[in-house]
């Protein structure tokens, strides 16, 4: 049982918008101790101890003890150079990420000017009226002036039990932070930021600390293993090329540190922190918070979307549309007035009400009565409610008691689900039986539907239980919530996608059926209840919901075992909820989605996405782009690695073979100032592929290092190195001279990376097509090439670093069949791949 239910005065004004800008201008936002962006010096620091910097340290200084000072310096100005590149990235990344936090910082409710407005957190000012909920986080430090309120204190004290909070000196202080567990009130705010006892303790709540996604771990396995074997590669090659070709030993280290840097794939790195942080931020722009990040990557994977009716497919616009008794039944649509007959089940029902409630059908049944009975002695407003009976898992039912007429006389009113509203009467079992088909057949409509019944109580000590009353049966009201208008064509967009949804709701099973038919959500009827649910075992539950697309009269804390078996049963699950009994379940999911707009802080800050407008279509826009970034980060690896393999091939064949060494650090310095800008550029702002939403959800265990992609990646960039090799060996066998040779194949390799760009934007077309979807950093890219060849040989001083040479026509004409058979070799790969993958799928 709990105790008063606060009735919020109607005189209170608040502060004036204008005083409200005033003081926060002069004290400032009310912003907790937190995380800051990198510092310029950090970011350095992050730089110099990389170890591609580090060789470059270590290449620059050898050059200099050889006397090539040209080399060493045109090495070391790339320090400079790198450090800009990686500020640019991180300041990229680090926008994004700060939107996101704007984003996502706390809301509160207030009352400014006689109205109740919603504001961040970070607005609010001393003095401001809070109006205060169940599942909110207290913005600031206040005292309670109306109400009564359990909150969470576990923050401050480490006890998990709610305090109990009523208007009064000691018993009304709310702290900054707390979370609301029960109840409403007004408080008014009376410290902020660093004033607040959270703050004055200094823990630094609003910062955000991202944990590390699963691809970041399994890339830095993978780059760990890969700078091992490098590292003992290229001592290797060091002590070969000084024991056995006769360089001398600075020449060899200077080799062996090529070899080193053209093995590691430095990028990966780039390519994950980029691409999830401004994937974030983009699907910021399909009104969806990403609260954490790691969570990007989990949305192309989505298998299983277990999704709330009430708001999420539904507009959340609850009206009373009906009302029944055993004898007659009103409809509201066309009515010019409201028979007699049904004034008593709408007094009921307003009395069973908060007079300023938060839930939309308790809204609706204020806004029903006050249309139809303002003027009548059947509107109560002066009736403040004694105490109330709230709902239970055990009695979906709440009772509101009033004083009658002598101390010891008391009025109940009771609104609930019709099945625990009939039970609380004792009706006869026929009687049962005909309000029963009554419900059924509201729903079958798509009406949400309560019953409703009064009470009369005498004595001074209440009961423990609402069984313990005696009531007479009112009567029904149905509501009506219509589907939002873009659910349908979302929902065929999902199961499109191989994209599964399941309802989730505390209707009536008719109900969830007739909205599930009228939103095309499933061709599967049958129902699975709450009550049902508790009965099963979890493997005959797992069974049943492989079977089932409709939940229907759940308890909050049953979806926490659905999301489990669901997720036990190999699916990635996504979940939507809203209330504090939520938290749990979206925690528990794959991907929590809480709602934005009616949705508690507690479900917004477990969740790890918010839905700003509570829409389903939403939702389904964030999996295309979800499964955009994975793309595009599969695609990047890709290249990648295929890049990665002419550079290891050139840099390490020629001294195997006693042919002059081709590629040295400035060379591969160079290189990679072409191949970071196409990883963390070109292709994350690469567009969807046409079959995005067409393809079932990539399996969990699937990985852009998984082999297949690798393989395939390692084979193209193999190729492309033994056509480069066979080139430079037929020219140095022709006898042409060594800088023309070294010319032809940069230039044929420089060339080559943009060539590998393309080709690995999408497998399903030509590399030389023209892709439907533009990319506009594609010929950015090319210019870059073209720019960055007019520079290196056009120019005499970077000519000479490098030592190349102007071209003449014969090596221009073998740079050009280098390129040439290159095509040919890649677009043939992936003919032949793409084939053999439909082979496979046509066979499957």
């Amino acid at each position: 049982m709990s105790s008063l239910k606060p009735l919020r005065p109607g005189n209170l004004i608040g502060l004036d918008p204008q005083e409200a800008a005033r003081r926060l201008a002069e004290h400032g936002p009310n912003l907790l101790p937190g995380g800051v962006p990198k510092s310029l010096f950090a970011i350095v620091v992050g730089v110099v101890v990389e170890p591609m910097f580090l060789m470059l340290l270590v290449a620059g200084g050898l050059y200099l003890a050889l006397g090539d000072r040209a080399e060493a310096a045109f090495l070391l100005s790339f320090v400079f150079v790198v450090i800009g590149i990686t500020l640019a990235q991180e300041r990229k990344t680090q926008r994004a990420l700060e939107s996101l936090r704007d984003l996502s910082a706390p809301r509160a409710l207030v009352i400014r000017g006689g109205e109740e407005i919603r504001i961040p957190g970070r607005d609010v000012v001393v003095g401001d009226l809070l109006v205060l909920h169940e599942g909110d986080r207290i913005a600031a430090d206040a005292a309670l002036l109306d109400g009564h309120l359990d909150v969470n204190e576990s923050l401050l004290s480490g006890e998990a039990m709610p305090v109990t909070k009523l208007p009064g000196k000691d018993t009304g202080l709310l702290f900054a932070s707390t979370v609301v567990t029960k109840g409403v009130g007004t408080a008014e705010v009376s410290a902020t930021a660093t004033a607040t006892a959270v703050g004055r303790i200094g823990q630094a709540l609003a910062s955000t600390v991202e944990a590390v996604s699963a691809l970041q771990l399994g890339s830095r396995k993978l780059i760990r293993n890969l700078t091992v074997g490098g590292l003992l590669l290229a001592t290797a090659y060091c002590l070969l090329s000084w024991l056995w070709d006769g360089h001398t030993f600075l020449e060899s280290v200077l080799s062996g540190i090529a070899l080193t840097m053209a093995i590691l794939p430095e990028e990966i790195p780039v390519i994950l922190t980029v691409f999830l942080a401004l994937g974030a931020w983009r699907i910021s722009k399909h009104k969806v918070l990403t609260r954490r990040v790691p969570a990007v990557e989990a949305l192309g994977a989505i298998s299983v979307l277990a999704v709330d009716k009430t708001g999420t497919l539904t507009q959340n616009r609850m009206q009373v549309a009906e009302l029944a008794t055993a004898a007659e039944i009103f409809r509201d649509a066309g009515a010019e007035d409201l028979p007699e007959s049904f004034h008593e089940l709408t007094e009921f029902a307003m009395l069973a009400t908060p007079l300023d409630p938060f839930d939309p059908m308790e809204k609706a049944i204020q806004s029903f009565g006050l249309r139809w009975l303002t003027g009548t002695e059947h509107v109560h407003a002066e009736l403040a409610a004694e105490f109330e009976y709230g709902l239970s898992s055990d009695i979906l039912a709440m009772t509101r008691v009033f004083h009658g007429k002598s101390p010891t006389q008391h009025l109940l009113a009771t609104k609930g689900a019709p099945e625990a509203v009939i039970d609380l009467c004792h009706l006869a079992a026929a009687e049962c039986e005909a309000i029963l088909r009554q419900v059924e057949a509201m729903a079958e409509r798509g009406l949400r539907v309560l019953g409703v019944a009064r009470g009369e109580w005498q004595g001074t000590q209440p009961p423990q239980s609402q069984h313990d009353f005696d009531f007479r049966f009112l009567g029904l009201i149905g509501f009506v919530d219509p589907p939002r208008a873009d659910v349908p064509a979302a929902i065929a967009e999902c199961r499109a996608a191989g994209v599964r949804i399941i309802m989730l709701t505390g209707d009536h099973p008719a109900t969830a059926r007739a909205i599930a038919r009228q939103v095309g959500l499933s061709e599967r009827p049958e129902v699975i209840t709450g009550p049902e649910i508790a009965t099963l075992s979890d493997a005959a539950l797992r069974e049943r919901l492989r079977h089932i697309d409709l939940c229907a009269r759940l308890q909050p804390v049953q979806k926490l075992r659905l999301v489990q078996m669901l997720r036990q049963d190999g699916d990635v699950v996504a979940m939507t909820g809203d209330g504090v009994n939520d938290a749990p379940a979206l925690k528990a999911a794959d991907v929590g989605i809480a709602m934005g707009e009616r949705g508690t802080d507690v479900a917004r800050e477990a969740a790890a996405l918010v839905l700003l407008d509570d829409s389903f279509a939403s939702i389904v826009a964030a999996i295309r782009q979800g499964r955009r970034i994975y793309d595009n980060i599969t695609k990047a690896t890709r290249f990648v690695f295929a890049v990665h393999m002419p550079i290891i091939a050139l840099a390490l064949v020629p001294t195997l073979l006693h042919w002059p060494v081709l590629l040295m650090p400035v060379h591969i310095v160079l290189l990679e100032l072409l191949i970071d800008p196409a990883c963390s550029i070109v292709f994350e702002a690469e567009p969807e592929s046409t079959d995005i939403m067409t393809r079932p959800p990539r399996a969990r265990s699937e990985s852009p290092f998984a082999s297949a992609n690798l393989k395939y990646a390692v084979t193209q960039g193999v190729g492309f190195a033994c056509i480069l090799l066979l080139g430079y060996g037929l020219m140095l066998n022709q006898g042409t001279d060594f800088p023309q040779s070294r010319t032809a194949v940069f230039i044929a390799l420089l060339l080559g990376v943009f060539l590998l760009t393309l080709a690995n934007r999408d497998l399903s077309r030509s590399l030389l097509a023209r892709n439907a979807a533009k990319n506009p950093w594609v010929p950015r890219m090319f210019g870059g090439v073209v720019a960055m060849l007019a520079v290196v040989i056009g120019v005499p001083f970077f000519r000479h670093v490098m030592g190349l040479a102007v071209p003449n026509a014969a090596a221009l004409a073998f740079a050009a069949l280098m390129l040439a058979v290159s095509i040919v070799w890649l677009e043939g790969l992936r003919r032949m791949v793409w084939r053999f993958r439909h082979s496979l799928a046509g066979s499957g």
